[in-house]
């Protein structure tokens, strides 16, 4: 017998640890991507939606936010008869009796008491101080029902240019009796 040699021929195998490891980093970029894309498909259409709805921006056509923290609601004057205050001039005789309500911004620690829920001191006589003013120097034609808007939005805004921006969300008038 010819001197055989015992070759034997085994077929090159690709390694097992490198094509493994390219799987798993191929599974963990594709899952990456994914989640991604799906952020950027859910920003996408919540603000398309959000731009369709009037004033969808989130924020008042006065640039301050639609949606704000549940508010702290104030009367403001005495807690039972509201204020009590001479308008139209020292000479019109004409007198009003209003209960209004102010609902201010919690965060506002100047502003508010976080443990009482109830204005600060200094903040109380501001807002007592900038109300009387307001509702005296206004002339009698503006508390027509007609612009009680307009005059909710001036009272806010002289609020808030005394106690500083963002303090006051709102006014609410729940009674309004001009004699």
């Amino acid at each position: 017998m010819p001197d055989e040699e015992n070759v034997d021929v085994v077929a090159p195998q690709p390694p097992v640890q490198s094509s493994k490891k390219k799987q798993i980093i191929l599974i963990v970029v594709l899952v990456i991507v994914g989640l991604a894309l799906a952020a950027g498909i859910s920003l996408f259409v919540v603000t398309k939606f959000m731009g369709d709805i009037p004033g969808g921006s989130g924020y008042e056509e006065g640039g301050e936010p639609r949606y704000h923290d549940a508010g702290v609601f104030v009367k403001i004057g005495d807690p039972k008869e509201g204020i009590l205050v001479n308008v139209g001039g020292p000479r019109s005789g004409k007198y009003l009796k209003a209960s209004i309500i102010v609902e201010f911004n919690p965060s506002k620690k100047s502003v508010i008491n976080e443990e009482t829920h109830a204005l600060q001191p200094d903040a109380e006589v501001k807002v007592n101080d900038v109300a009387t003013q307001f509702l005296r120097a206004t002339k009698l034609e503006d508390f027509d029902a007609d612009k009680q808007d307009e005059f909710k939005k001036q009272l806010k805004d002289a609020l808030n240019a005394a106690l500083g921006g963002g303090s006051v969300y709102d006014i609410y008038i729940t009674s309004f009796l001009l004699q």
